[in-house]
Formats: C-alpha cells, sequence, structure tokens
C-alpha cells in the first residue's frame, strides 16, 4: 500500500494565497502555523484569508481544510479543481458566491490566484461574486481594481495558449465603504479555456510603450469627477504617449441591507466615490498597470487622483522588464506549471528584488520546482534587467486527459 506524502510546513500568513494555489495545483497537503500567533487583538486567519479557503471549497471536490481553535494552525488537503460543475452538479453551472461586509481586500484578491486556478479546472470556471463585501476598485490594502486584473492580467494568458472564452465583467461597481470595509459591488468570472499544459514562454523583449489605455470611475458621486481626472491623467501622459484614451463610466452607489428596528426591510447605500486604472501597452504585447482610487475617508480631489495614476503608470514602466509586478507572480507561476522545458523571462531588477517574489520562488522550491536561473539580459535595451529562467515541472491539468 502506498504511503502519503508528508505535509509541506510553513510559518505565518505571508503568501499565504500562493502557498494554496501551488498546494491545489501539485496536490500537496500544506501545514501552515504561526498565523498571527503574537497578535494581541486578532490572532489566526483574517475574514478575508477564511473567505478565500471557502471559494476554494466551492471551486474544488475533495478539499479538506482543519482550522485550529485559535485560527493560528491550518491544515489544507487539496482536492481536485472542478470549476464550477462543484457548486450546482450540473455542468455549466455558475457559483454564486457571497462575500461578508467586513471584508476590507478589494476583489482581485480573489480573482487573480482563481484564475490561476481555472485552466486546470476539469470544467469552465464561472463564479459570481455577490454580497455586502464586493470591492471593485483598488483599495488601500494595495489590491488592484477588477479593471486592471481584465485589462492588464487577463491578457497574459495568450502568451501561455490561453485566450478562449474568458470574460469578466462588472455588473455592479463599489469603492470601499467606511474604514475600508465592504462595498457592495456585483462581478462575473467566466474562465472557459482549460488546457493540458500551458505553453512555454519566451518573452525577453519589452519593446515601446505604443498606447495607454484606461477606465475612470464614479460611484454615486458626481459625472464630473471622471472629466478632471481624465483631464489630468491626459496632460501628464499626453506628451509622453499621444495615443491615450480612457473610458468613463458613472454608476449609482449599491444598496445593501441595513434592517433596524423600525424598518425590517431598510436599506444603506456603500461604496461611495472614484478612481482611475491606466494600463500602457508596448509593441511587443508587454502590459504594465496603475491603479489609484479615492480613499475611504474622503477628501481627496480628483485632480490628484489622476495625477497620482499616471505618476504610478511611469514608475512602473520605468521599472523595466516584460511584466509589471502586479503580474509578476502570475507569470511565474504559469511557467512553473508548463511542459518540462525552460522557459524565460526578460524582469527588471526591482521586480525580481520584491520580498514577495523572493518568497514565492522559496515556496516553489519547497514544493518541489527547480530554482530558477537569473542572468543579465545582454543588448541594448536591457536597461540592467535580468534574465530569469524556469523549468517548467510539467503537472499541467490531471483533469483533463486529451491535450
Amino acid at each position: 500500500m502506498a504511503t502519503s506524502q508528508p505535509p509541506l510546513r510553513f510559518t505565518t500568513h505571508h503568501n499565504l494565497v500562493y502557498r494554496l494555489v501551488l498546494s491545489t495545483l501539485t496536490g500537496r497537503t500544506v501545514h501552515i502555523s504561526q498565523i498571527r500567533s503574537s497578535s494581541p487583538t486578532n490572532p489566526g486567519l483574517a475574514p478575508h484569508e477564511i473567505s478565500f479557503l471557502r471559494l476554494l471549497d466551492a471551486v474544488t471536490n475533495g478539499s479538506q481544510m482543519e482550522i485550529s481553535y485559535t485560527g493560528t494552525i491550518l491544515v489544507y488537503k487539496p482536492g481536485l479543481i472542478t470549476g464550477s460543475t462543484s457548486g450546482t452538479g450540473a455542468s455549466g453551472g455558475m457559483i454564486n458566491y457571497e462575500l461578508p461586509a467586513n471584508c476590507n481586500r478589494g476583489l482581485s484578491y480573489y480573482l487573480i490566484p482563481l484564475c490561476l486556478l481555472a485552466p486546470f479546472s476539469k470544467a469552465t470556471m464561472k463564479v459570481l461574486f455577490t454580497g455586502p463585501g464586493v470591492i471593485t476598485s483598488s483599495t488601500p490594502t494595495g489590491d488592484m481594481s477588477v479593471d486592471s486584473v481584465r485589462t492588464a492580467i487577463l491578457p497574459l494568458y495568450n502568451q501561455f495558449g490561453i485566450f478562449n472564452n474568458i470574460e469578466l465583467r462588472i455588473l455592479r461597481r463599489s469603492n470601499p465603504g467606511p474604514n475600508g470595509k465592504g462595498g457592495g459591488g456585483e462581478v462575473q468570472l467566466i474562465f472557459g479555456h482549460q488546457v493540458r499544459l500551458p505553453k512555454t514562454l519566451h518573452l525577453m523583449n519589452a519593446g515601446r510603450i505604443k498606447r495607454v489605455r484606461g477606465v475612470v470611475y464614479s460611484v454615486g458621486v458626481s459625472g464630473s469627477n471622471n472629466a478632471r481626472m481624465i483631464e489630468t491623467a491626459r496632460g501628464i501622459l499626453n506628451p509622453l504617449c499621444p495615443d491615450t484614451y480612457v473610458f468613463s463610466d458613472v454608476a449609482s452607489a449599491p444598496l445593501i441591507p441595513a434592517p433596524d428596528k423600525t424598518n425590517p426591510q431598510a436599506k444603506k447605500k456603500i461604496g461611495l466615490g472614484f478612481g482611475l486604472s491606466l494600463v500602457a501597452e508596448s509593441s511587443t504585447g508587454c502590459l504594465y498597470s496603475a491603479d489609484v482610487a479615492s480613499p475611504p475617508s474622503g477628501g481627496q480631489a480628483p485632480e490628484d487622483i489622476g495625477k497620482q495614476c499616471a505618476y504610478q503608470l511611469l514608475e512602473t514602466v520605468s521599472k523595466g522588464g516584460c511584466v509589471a509586478p502586479a503580474a509578476a507572480a502570475t507569470m511565474m507561476t504559469l511557467m512553473t506549471m508548463g511542459s518540462e522545458d525552460v522557459g524565460r523571462l526578460q524582469v527588471g531588477r526591482e521586480v525580481i528584488a520584491d520580498p514577495n517574489m523572493i518568497q514565492l520562488a522559496r515556496d516553489m522550491s519547497t514544493f518541489g520546482a527547480p530554482g530558477w536561473g537569473i542572468r543579465d539580459a545582454a543588448g541594448e535595451n536591457d536597461n540592467g534587467d535580468v534574465i530569469v529562467s524556469v523549468v517548467g515541472r510539467g503537472i499541467g491539468n490531471v483533469g483533463r486527459k486529451v491535450a
């Protein structure tokens, strides 16, 4: 009788989401301890991490999770990624996933890892995010907006031969609510392209920036804020890239239930604010994104938001490489899961030196992936970049037997 492999052991809550994603993709059980064990007020798993575990349980079949009484220890035994079939029992069903009101993370916190799992699913991944905790804009906690996921993250899957039937629809917009918690938005993800193995990637020419696109949005506030943000951002970007176009979207504030003794059916508005998402595209298809939204406490002019986002985009481009910092972890994970060949990607020194990227490389090594090979990029336009060589593990999609 074959003995099961011992669980891989990790500590602290840092990089928790990617550890769970790698565990699900590789089928290895993980034991994570010391999760905020030193916090005197809020030890253990945070509400958004609990929500992510429930989302994993919804899109997989056979996953087992054990959480200690204090929430500081998590044992996760992954199951098979079944997609939306596990939510309804019928092929093509939609998983209706509701986020609680105490969630203070943007929806991209859930979308980016979910999109990493979707190509390796047994069936189409269809998830409808609803509830009083859905925040579609960027957040003070550092999450990007859903617009940037749609325009700067999902197109990168084309590089790996994953491009069919992928949609991300924002049905109702929302900014962070009071104290940055809750939103009341609604977003639908359809990821219908499942592959046996992602293609090997060779991307070593960043090219030149040829166009800038963006989305500016106002939720429950005057639409004139959009024009003021666009004018300020274009004033900075037009001298550098004349092909700059920003779409404008004005939405009403979402309503969430707020019952009281006199009126059990009462509702209240939440998620008021405005923001801007910008994406720069190079001549070789590389994407660089920037996101800024008004703070939940208010008090910031639209002109400041437009200026801050434009300069943030220029800073992201100046870091060099063929991938933005927000998308680097996605690219590296897909390269690791690909066929057993060496893929190469040119990245900026600041991007690869980020503590989260270094931790991701260590975690991948723990899961059995070969280490990354890093060398200086030789060429006229390297700007001090490095070439990262990644050997694919060839795990791919165990639920899909035909390539």
